[in-house]
């Protein structure tokens, strides 16, 4: 007996580039994998551009974001979601936080904060997967200060005050689809920055609030990102928001096992197309990349 559509529970994906260069072929593994993902009953899956940053985003890279997707057959829902547009969603967030007392702002420089990890008889261990972990130079400053500091015009970041957040959080886990359930270690990447004084907000705080306005019930995305989620969890806890579940992928390489990335001009997916490779046969080149065949591709 085949089970009633209406009642399958509904799957929202989403691929979220920055219009700040070309997409290559890890662009396109990540947007076929997730909008085949949501290609079923009660599938939907939705596009965002990751625009926050105006010094690095260009039109005309957003311009060709859309025809490469067109290109690899890939539909989506309107409306495109710009960050660009949700300043304010950012800065209610952000609000919210403060109100809790779990924000302070940092002014410390990179040059600061390894110094200061340097001098540390602990410093082997104050590193994640993302590099140094903050010390928490600022974390204690005093509040006439912070405020003379911020008068002054000294620039800062807000940074979460982790372990304060975990205490008002309480354990949490969250659900990776091929790892298992996860207990939350926020920790492990340390009082991380939610925003700048010359951006609205970061990655972690965007991410967050942008999935649950979307509505996503399944992020998927590199494993470079497994351990960001602990923070994700954790900031959805604080803010009240749904918990999705997520699925991490394994990184697509070049020839030399060299993750690809934008800022080493990868193959892109505009020389591909100008070279006669057909937008049908990417998933296939995207497959043969992978230096093993996971469960990444499990269900499709």
């Amino acid at each position: 007996m085949n089970p009633d559509p209406d009642s399958t529970p509904e799957i929202v994906t989403r691929f979220a580039p920055s219009p700040s260069g070309h997409l290559h072929l890890g662009h396109a593994y990540a947007a076929l994998f997730a909008w085949r993902l949501a290609d079923r009953p009660n599938g939907r899956f939705v596009l965002r551009i990751e625009d926050i940053d105006g010094g690095r985003s260009q039109s005309e890279f957003e311009d060709a974001i859309f025809e490469d997707l067109a290109w690899l057959g890939i539909s989506w829902r309107e409306p495109v979601m710009r960050q660009s547009k949700r300043e304010l969603a950012y800065q209610e967030a952000l609000d919210r936080l403060t109100e809790m007392e779990l924000l302070y702002p940092c002014f410390c420089t990179r040059k600061d904060i390894l110094a200061e990890i340097n001098s540390s008889a602990g410093a082997p261990h104050n590193h994640s997967a993302y590099g140094p972990i903050y010390p928490g130079i600022c974390r204690n400053v005093a509040a006439a200060e912070r405020a003379a500091r911020i008068e002054a015009g000294k620039p800062y970041a807000l940074r979460l005050y982790v372990a304060k957040a975990i205490e008002v959080a309480g354990d949490l886990t969250w659900r990776d689809r091929t790892r298992g359930e996860q207990q939350v270690q926020a920790e492990r990447l340390g009082d991380v920055v939610l925003a700048r004084k010359d951006i609205a907000t970061s990655y972690h705080l965007a991410v967050t609030v942008d999935d649950a306005a979307q509505g996503i019930t399944l992020v998927t995305r590199g494993e470079d990102l497994f351990e960001s989620t602990h923070v994700h969890r954790l900031l959805q806890a604080l803010l009240g928001l749904d918990t999705p579940e997520w699925h991490h992928t394994p990184m697509l390489t070049d020839a030399a096992g060299k993750r690809l990335a934008k800022r080493d001009n990868p193959l892109t997916l505009r020389e591909m197309r100008r070279n006669g490779v057909k937008g049908d046969a990417i998933w296939a080149l995207a497959i043969q990349n992978l230096a093993r065949l996971t469960t990444a591709v499990e269900g499709i």
